[in-house]
């Protein structure tokens, strides 16, 4: 059995360490109100019982909680007031330098807890070292001075998420949806050099690597582009390579048009391949500053095109972003495997969505490709014409910035919708499941407690939004002054972006179900409970719009796609109310809305029910359903496709695609127990655990992660069933 020390490092459980801090705190007092030895050696034993069922690494402070309670149980307070003195003063030298320990331990490697943080990074690469290193100092700064104490109290004890305080202390934004369109068409300028637009297709893809891995060193999260910016440029080459083509026909007396366009169109085909190839295998391999592949997604929507022909070169860009995926990459050792990004959202819509439709083989090559690789995900164009309203009346279709958050409708001051150079200033998430528990069932100290709590959060959003105001276009460049979100001049300060809707911040929240099933002994998905879960939905909503009233900043409800922090916020509330049939007894609590991921449910059913909660949440969410191997069943991803466009706004299959790199199986890598209460993935055909030996990739919020998980996040993956 492990345990996780203050650094953050694994280490085995002892149970003898308990005994000798017990034995000297009981030394220091009188030796009429001494424990036996018998007694604090079962004080050890009934410790060690009690962190085997957590069934995960108990932190050390857990561990002393669970001592002090043993001792106070025992009646003998002296020892127990020796022992918590003792554990105040080591708290106070260790007040003394917050950090040193945890960085140690992260360039050492032994930071368990930083190795699964993130799904996407490798904390054995310097530069993931080095960003981790600086996040733990802007964690302590913010903590110590930028933030008030109770909202840091509140975060620490799991009642709120104080979303990347590892990034707080400088003056950066959550994520954005790239104005790819104005950096391609106007130019831009990249590391002090000016880049105009471009003459080629495949140099329009080049550029748009740069201003991708330019735009990710700048923020924390994720950022969107869309294809359809890159297809003007296809034309370009077109034009460019039939001009080529007639000139070297024509030295050998060959004029036949024909003949010139076939040639020029395979050309042209050729220059499209190579280009989207840059596309991918650039995003895959550059490391920004974070260490990690830009968090990068991709837009595939016919309707944006402008006219025939450019919908018609978009549709071609499509098509060779699928097969391309569709082969995936070469990992070391030479075999094809799913990368994580970019991820790809591709558009459910008229011209797309019926088998008589014009588009309708890139929809079936879609199929294939998410049957294959995870992705696309889909967005339904006719429900997101009805959720996404303007103040003009007009709906419109468009990408999130990331893996979910999605922009409100604006309207610029000429009257024209605007999503491209749009921005979240950051996230905060409320614990659903411990206003419920803290309430005792009370429904009117549910209310109450909740009103608290949503409190705490506003007041840690404007913390966020405060710590942005007077940031200077200066900041980030190819941010605010070269087209990426804005043009402002140099010196200018970005303020004026973060009113009246053009950016959104966000309120998420997580574990809807776990909060109805103890406020109502029942899942939300029961026809009894469902109208209390919406009306928590509800009443999110309002103070949203409540806060956007009174400060003109665009609060918006988010689904939080958590990760560490389902397993942060687990372990917080099994500390603070023990286990709870149901509620507490998961090393995870589940994603925003979400059905449990345990609850057996029909695809089309889960997909149906999520709907009504997709529709409350619109800063963003998103929902999925888990499917076995579809290979071989392109029909049966056709029609959940087809469900998806007709009933929710954005929705993703989970497939599994995982490769043992020992003896080269294909499939599903199991998750096994070690038989040391700890969660190991295991190839099911050669029994291999060596995780630098496999290529595993797992959708776990809304995107695709390869680099493992915390135990939490693993047990939710273990537990998930099969819709379909």
């Amino acid at each position: 059995m492990k345990i996780i020390k203050r650094s953050g490092q694994e280490a085995q459980f002892d149970r003898q360490k308990i005994v000798a801090a017990v034995t000297k705190a009981n030394n220091e007092v009188n030796a009429r109100k001494r424990l036996s030895a018998e007694q604090i050696e079962k004080i050890g034993l009934n410790v060690e019982e009690y962190a085997a069922k957590r069934k995960r690494a108990l932190g050390v402070e857990e561990i002393q909680d669970i001592v002090e309670n043993e001792i106070m149980d025992l009646k003998a307070f002296e020892v127990a007031r020796k022992y918590i003195t003792y554990r105040y003063k080591r708290a106070l030298v260790r007040t003394s330098n917050t950090t040193d320990e945890q960085i140690i331990s992260l360039i050492e490697c032994n930071n368990e807890e930083v190795k699964q943080e993130n799904s996407n990074k490798n904390p054995t690469v310097n530069s993931v070292q080095r960003d981790y290193m600086a996040g733990e100092v802007s964690k302590d700064i913010t903590k110590r001075i930028l933030l008030p104490r109770d909202i840091v109290e509140a975060h620490e004890n799991g009642l709120i998420h104080f979303h990347d305080a590892d990034y707080f202390a400088q003056h950066m934004h959550n994520c954005d949806l790239v104005n790819l369109e104005d950096m391609l068409q106007n130019g831009t300028v990249i590391s002090g050099t000016l880049i105009e637009k471009p003459h080629s297709f495949s140099t329009a893809c080049n550029i748009a690597t740069q201003i991708i891995a330019q735009v990710a060193s700048n923020q924390y999260g994720g950022q969107s582009i869309s294809l359809t910016h890159l297809a003007p440029f296809v034309d370009v080459s077109r034009k460019k390579i039939i001009k080529e083509v007639e000139e070297e026909l024509s030295e050998v007396g060959v004029t036949d048009e024909a003949q010139i366009r076939k040639i020029a169109e395979k050309r042209l085909r050729s220059e499209v391949r190579k280009g989207i190839q840059m596309i991918q295998y650039q995003v895959v391999t550059l490391l920004t500053t974070n260490g990690q592949a830009p968090f990068v997604t991709v837009f595939m929507y016919l309707g944006e095109a402008r006219n025939e022909v450019e919908k018609a070169d978009l549709a071609l860009i499509i098509e060779e972003t699928l097969n391309q995926r569709i082969q995936g990459v070469k990992n070391e050792s030479g075999a094809w495997i799913t990368p994580a990004f970019p991820k790809l959202i591709y558009v459910l819509e008229e011209d797309n969505i019926r088998k008589d439709s014009k588009y309708y083989y890139l929809t079936e090559l879609a199929a294939k490709c998410t049957a294959k690789r995870m992705v696309p995900d889909y967005i339904s164009e006719k429900k997101m014409l009805e959720y996404k309203v303007d103040k003009n009346g007009e709906g419109h279709c468009y990408t999130c910035m990331g893996c979910r958050s999605f922009l409100t409708p604006y309207v610029d001051e000429n009257g024209k919708p605007k999503y491209y150079g749009r921005f979240n200033q950051g996230v905060v998430t409320i614990n659903l499941v411990d206003v419920a528990l803290s309430s005792g069932k009370d429904m009117d100290k549910f209310w109450k407690i909740f009103d608290e709590r949503l409190d705490l959060c506003y007041r840690a959003l404007l913390a966020r939004h405060n710590r942005l105001k007077g940031t200077l276009s200066d900041a980030a460049p190819i941010l605010w002054q070269y087209g990426a979100l804005a043009r402002l001049k140099k010196g200018e300060t970005i303020d004026k972006l973060l009113y009246g809707g053009y950016s959104t911040i966000s309120l998420g929240y997580a574990g809807l179900y776990e909060c109805t099933k103890y406020m109502t002994d029942k899942s939300h998905t029961d026809p009894e409970a469902k109208p209390f879960a919406l009306a928590v939905m509800q009443h999110m909503n309002d103070k949203c719009k409540e806060w956007k009233a009174k400060h003109n900043i665009d609060f918006s409800l988010y689904g939080t796609p958590l990760e560490s922090t389902t397993y942060k916020f687990a372990k917080c509330l099994q500390k603070r109310f023990g286990v709870i049939p149901g509620v507490t007894d998961k090393n995870y609590i589940t994603n925003s809305y979400h059905v449990h991921v345990s609850e057996k449910i029909d695809a089309f059913t889960k997909l149906k029910f999520e709907s009504e909660f997709q529709q409350l949440s619109p800063g963003g969410a998103i929902s999925y359903v888990e499917v076995p191997n579809m290979q071989n069943n392109i029909e049966a991803v056709l029609s959940v496709m087809s469900f998806i466009y007709d009933n929710i706004m954005y929705a993703e299959l989970n497939t599994k695609s995982d490769y043992c790199q020992v003896c080269g199986y294909e499939g599903e890598i199991q998750i096994v127990n070690d038989g040391d209460h700890k969660l190991v993935w295991e190839c099911p055909q050669c029994k291999n655990r060596d995780q630098s030996k496999m290529n595993v990739a797992r959708r776990t919020c809304g995107y695709i992660g390869t680099q493992y998980w915390n135990q939490g996040r693993t047990q939710e993956i273990k537990d998930r069933v099969l819709h379909l």
